[in-house]
């Protein structure tokens, strides 16, 4: 393997700043409807790609078989439904609680494949989920004792989590037969089209945003989209998945000292310690999966 241009952990560092960006943006541009700011994310994000795609990777698109399709237009609606569900609870909660529990999908995308897919526990996995539920736990309380509006946006968070779940497992299968721009490029496209009906059925607004909320969506469409994803997708070609899933775990605490800087959101004591608690869990379980996909490939060799 040649010699990266420039250090793959700087990329993972900055790449981890770009996605902590996303939900201070939405808190940002808080006077729009969740559903247009989830909407405008992913069509500009759709339009920046369709001149790549059209001139070098529309061939890509004869390559998915027709039953494949329903799965992709299932996946694309359930990532929709995922950044509904996690907007609208930055409404009630914060954002260091609101992107803890969205952090939680490693346990949620587990729990899919061993239902779905067969997958087996093994003592490590079942210890970190309970680390992290013990941790979710700790959080939740905490902000019922609070809010029971914060208490609600956990919730939305916890269900935009299991969204995203649906998501990975409906778009697994046809992933393996496209590269990823096209695969991204069409999620986005259909997810952009479910967000647009929805939001044409709850008769949100499409138009009369001031141009510093024009400058937020198109921020979320490239900072957090593009930089942040992009440079995760480049980094793995030099570092373990592990590693950059290690990386991905700090985006709570990147979000929660943007979130202190930019909206002086205050960190309560049960956050802190609920979040340590859910990191912790999620660092635990990526290293028991990790181990564990290292032993079945030893063993299948």
């Amino acid at each position: 393997m040649r010699i990266p241009p420039f250090n793959p952990y700087i990329a993972l560092i900055i790449g981890v700043i770009s996605v902590s960006t996303s939900a201070v943006l939405v808190k940002l541009a808080a006077e729009a409807p969740t559903a247009i700011i989830g909407f405008y994310r992913l069509f500009l994000a759709t339009l920046i790609m369709a001149p790549i795609i059209l001139t070098n990777y529309r061939h890509e698109f004869r390559l998915i078989q027709k039953k494949n399709w329903i799965f992709i237009i299932l996946a694309g609606v359930f990532l929709a439904l995922h950044f509904i569900l996690w907007f609208e609870s930055l409404n009630y909660t914060s954002v260091t609680s609101s992107v803890l529990f969205i952090s939680i999908l490693p346990l949620f995308a587990f729990l899919g494949t061993y239902l779905f897919l067969g997958e087996r526990f093994s003592p490590g996995v079942v210890i970190s989920m309970i680390i992290i539920i013990f941790g979710s736990v700790i959080i939740g309380w905490g902000d019922l004792q609070i809010s029971g509006l914060a208490f609600f946006g956990d919730t939305l968070a916890i269900f935009g989590a299991i969204a995203m779940t649906a998501y990975l497992l409906f778009g697994q299968q046809t992933r393996k037969h496209v590269s990823l721009i096209t695969y991204t490029f069409i999620i986005y496209g259909i997810s952009s089209l479910t967000l647009f009906l929805y939001n044409v059925i709850l008769q949100n607004s499409f138009s009369g945003y001031s141009a510093d909320y024009w400058a937020i969506f198109a921020a979320l469409a490239i900072i957090p989209t593009f930089l942040g994803h992009s440079l995760f997708n480049w980094a793995s070609r030099w570092l373990s998945n592990s590693t950059i899933s290690m990386a991905i775990v700090l985006e709570p605490i990147g979000a929660s000292i943007l979130a202190y800087v930019i909206l002086e959101e205050t960190i309560a004591s049960h956050q802190v310690l609920g979040g340590t608690i859910i990191i912790f869990g999620l660092l635990l379980f990526i290293i028991s999966t990790s181990r564990k996909t290292k032993v079945t490939i030893s063993r299948k060799k």
